[in-house]
């Protein structure tokens, strides 16, 4: 499978041995790992737990653009409004795929850009973590603050608006991983497991 051909969507197996590193950076061949999905499905956690096991760089989309603006996200959006934090978005994840391969975490939102999902396309393997709403609603609620879009009277029915509507398009992704309940480490192993089998997989062209 050469640098420029993307496998086939593909869910986890849960089961088997874990890849080596380097026989993982052979199939990946420079590209990057991304991770989508909902706020709270533990993308920032995995992906750095990916990139220590993978032995590459790790970014988070939305520390980079802290750093960018020198503000913190609720203030973007307080001062500037979401079309504007977007647009930084997109530049950010562009800068960040454009210098890999690393291993890059996206805020919920992010892929919902056409142009970021067309950078991703081809630049990146993308995987989207899955979580229902009892999951994301149990691990978001841990810290209310850093989350600007679920400040309105019922935060479960915006969560679930907002996986209603992001939903189809996380499953766009590469590759689906369900979110573990019982550890981050589980994960880790099903991401990576996932992960070789569709780079594995042979061209549909």
């Amino acid at each position: 499978m050469n640098a420029n051909t993307k496998p086939d969507t593909v869910d986890q197996d849960t089961s088997g041995k874990v890849p080596d590193r380097k026989t993982l950076a052979s199939l990946l061949d420079g590209r990057s790992l991304v991770f989508v999905g909902m706020m709270g499905s533990g993308k920032t956690a995995i992906g750095k737990m990916v990139a220590s096991a993978l032995k590459v760089p790790y970014f988070d989309s939305d520390a980079e653009i802290v750093k960018a603006a020198n503000m913190e996200i609720p203030e973007i959006f307080e001062k500037h409004g979401e079309p504007y934090f977007r647009s930084g978005e997109e530049r950010v994840i562009e800068r960040l795929l454009r210098d890999g391969p690393a291993v890059i975490s996206l805020g919920g939102g992010a892929f919902m850009s056409g142009t970021t999902r067309r950078n991703i396309a081809e630049h990146a393997i993308s995987i989207w973590l899955k979580g229902d709403i009892e999951l994301l609603m149990g691990r978001v609620l841990k810290r209310p603050g850093t989350r600007p879009l679920l400040q309105t009277k019922d935060p479960r029915a915006t969560l679930a608006e907002l996986m209603k509507k992001r939903e189809p398009v996380y499953a766009l992704a590469d590759i689906h991983v369900e979110s573990s309940r019982e550890s981050k480490g589980r994960t880790r192993d099903a991401v990576l497991r996932a992960l070789e089998q569709a780079l594995q997989q042979p061209s549909s062209d």
